[in-house]
């Protein structure tokens, strides 16, 4: 009997879900501490006469909730780019010439970690992901991060850009339709972020959006294994991803907007952000969970990228969550800051280590069911139920 479409098709379906099999995370070399960087800041953006403003952005820093970051912008970069911290000089052919060489690089050693972790060859790598919120090159950082892996040219590549802080959690959703509708795929997913590119520039008072920014922002890399039907004694799953969806909320154009101008990057957000997300967020939960009649949001795990201290806050408040709820999120902001899309990898590998640690016998703070959220430019939400695995 001759094979039928719909027969092929069913052949090429994995069985089980798709799964998280291995995390890696990295960051630059160059750490600064949230206390220190408004006197940096200033200092090599030629902006101390500003004091007002520089009053303005030291609250800020200090009300974040972070304590350091890392950036590969360092003081060496700016003295031989003078352009980069002089205001509306043009610096992007610069900007982006630095980006074509780093965001690779960080994504290449926030791969490998994941890929030691995971055991496996490289050659069993079929799909590969790479997502940023910068850059825009062709060939782009996926085509780069093949050679620098030196993986089979064969690999079938998705490129993202220019999806800010939720690119992560769409990386993801990607994966997963590519695990479950591809039978022994393994998607090597890299998120690399360097925000640090677009921050430097010398701030008037009517940019406070591009401070805020800079009060934020860090660089790093993410990176995971994901497949279906994890080979016994060879693989291991760590998080089930068993529903994703995507969301905009209406009404809300022009909240987060980011333009690349000769400049750089600009950047504006409006004040009423951390409204539009706890007012929402509720209703994207009670659709993700619905199938399993958890409506209870203290009973699941959070892996929950919300951007800042104030967006956390109302979140809290709005759906009565304990204090403890969002600790793994906010202790990777306060010890990375705000690396846009990578925060979901660092926040999952964190989740992971702090239930070992802490004698949890599920890898989501001994909880079966958990959360991966966030938000970005749209607003965009994106919402993963997550089922973690036990220990």
């Amino acid at each position: 009997m001759a094979a039928t479409v719909v027969s092929i098709r069913r052949a090429q379906r994995a069985e089980g879900p798709a799964s998280i099999m291995a995390i890696g995370t990295a960051v630059p070399v160059n750490c600064v501490t949230q206390n220190t960087f408004p006197d940096y800041f200033f200092r090599v953006t030629n902006a101390e006469h500003l004091t007002e403003l520089k009053e303005k952005f030291r609250r800020m820093c200090k009300g974040s909730l972070i304590k350091k970051r890392y950036m590969h912008m360092s003081e060496q970069i700016l003295k031989e780019n003078p352009n980069l911290s002089t205001y509306m000089a043009p610096s992007l052919g610069v900007r982006q010439k630095i980006l074509l060489a780093e965001l690779p690089k960080l994504g290449k050693e926030a791969a490998e970690k994941a890929i030691k972790e995971w055991g496996q060859s490289k050659s069993k790598i079929t799909h590969l992901i790479f997502c940023t919120t910068f850059g825009g090159e062709l060939p782009g950082a996926d085509h780069c991060l093949t050679g620098l892996l030196d993986l089979n040219p064969s690999i079938k590549r998705i490129m993202l850009y220019q999806l800010g802080c939720y690119g992560g959690n769409a990386a993801l959703r990607a994966a997963k339709d590519l695990a479950e509708n591809n039978k022994g795929a393994r998607i090597l997913v890299v998120c690399s972020e360097i925000p640090s590119i677009a921050m430097f520039g010398h701030p008037d008072n009517s940019n406070i959006d591009t401070v805020l920014g800079h009060a934020l922002y860090g660089d790093g890399a993410g990176a995971c294994i994901v497949g279906s039907d994890p080979i016994i004694g060879f693989e291991r799953p760590i998080f089930e991803l068993a529903f994703a969806d995507q969301t905009i909320i209406p009404d809300t154009d022009g909240a987060i907007e980011s333009s690349i101008i000769e400049v750089g990057t600009r950047l504006h957000l409006e004040k009423g952000i951390p409204e539009l997300i706890s007012n929402n967020i509720e209703n994207l939960l009670k659709d993700a969970f619905k199938p399993l009649g958890i409506f209870n949001w203290n009973s699941i795990f959070w892996v929950a990228h919300l951007g800042g201290s104030a967006i956390f806050d109302q979140v809290e408040k709005k759906l009565g969550l304990q204090p403890e709820k969002l600790y793994v999120s906010k202790y990777v902001l306060s010890e990375y800051g705000n690396p846009l899309g990578a925060s979901t990898f660092f926040i999952l590998d964190e989740m992971r280590r702090y239930s070992a640690k802490n004698g949890f016998n599920y890898s989501g703070e001994g909880l079966e069911w958990g959360v991966l959220f966030g938000f970005g430019p749209g607003l965009t939400c994106e919402t993963m139920v997550l089922r973690s695995v036990s220990i």
